[in-house]
């Protein structure tokens, strides 16, 4: 009785493990399958159409901000080159795109000069107006509003500060917050590179 009792034990310990292998175990929060966020039109700081298909091959990461944010964006930027870096020879397989809640000051040539601070491969999508950030925003469930400064100019942007990442198929996987740390998400993206065949 105790025997079939043991193999009854070691047969679903066994299935447990073969149900581990199947679904990794990510670090950020895990959304595969999720019914939102799973594409945009949106043009790049060149005036070029972009959308998720042109990073096929690449695990793409997500971020909305805006240029003059003081602290959470260059952050969230900074560590996503640390990232691309801990990767080695796989960060070329890392797409950064950082899509601004700011249209009316991140112009092109803003966007640009801002994406070159933090890696020449990352690429800056900005909304063409109202509107298509509002659709934006709702479809990808964030959160934006304009807080009045001093002056007109003066404005900033409260947003949500997580980011979106979706794997070389083009899937929405990951949900990720803030300080999670570049080691953490590294490990995420190396999961998300070796389920190519997923």
């Amino acid at each position: 009785m105790q025997r079939r009792h043991a193999l009854t034990f070691l047969a679903a310990a066994a299935a447990l493990a073969a149900c581990g292998e199947a679904k990794p175990q990510f670090t950020s929060i895990d959304i595969t399958g999720a019914d939102y966020a799973k594409d945009f039109q949106l043009a790049d700081a060149s005036g070029q159409p972009r959308s998720l298909k042109d990073f096929q091959g690449k695990a793409v990461v997500v971020f909305f901000g805006f240029t003059q944010c003081p602290d959470v964006c260059p952050t969230a930027l900074a560590e996503l080159a640390e990232v691309k870096r801990l990767l080695g020879p796989q960060g070329d397989r890392l797409q950064g795109i950082f899509v601004t809640v700011d249209p009316e000051r991140d112009t092109p040539e803003v966007l640009r000069a801002y994406m070159a601070n933090f890696d020449p491969g990352f690429v800056a999508l900005r909304p063409a107006g109202p509107d298509q950030l509002a659709a934006l925003a709702k479809d990808f469930k964030v959160y934006y509003k304009k807080v009045e400064g001093k002056t007109p100019t003066s404005y900033t942007m409260d947003h949500s500060a997580a980011s979106f990442v979706y794997d070389p198929q083009g899937r929405l996987r990951l949900y990720t917050r803030p300080g999670t740390g570049p080691q953490a998400l590294a490990g995420d993206i190396r999961l998300l590179l070796g389920q190519q065949q997923a």
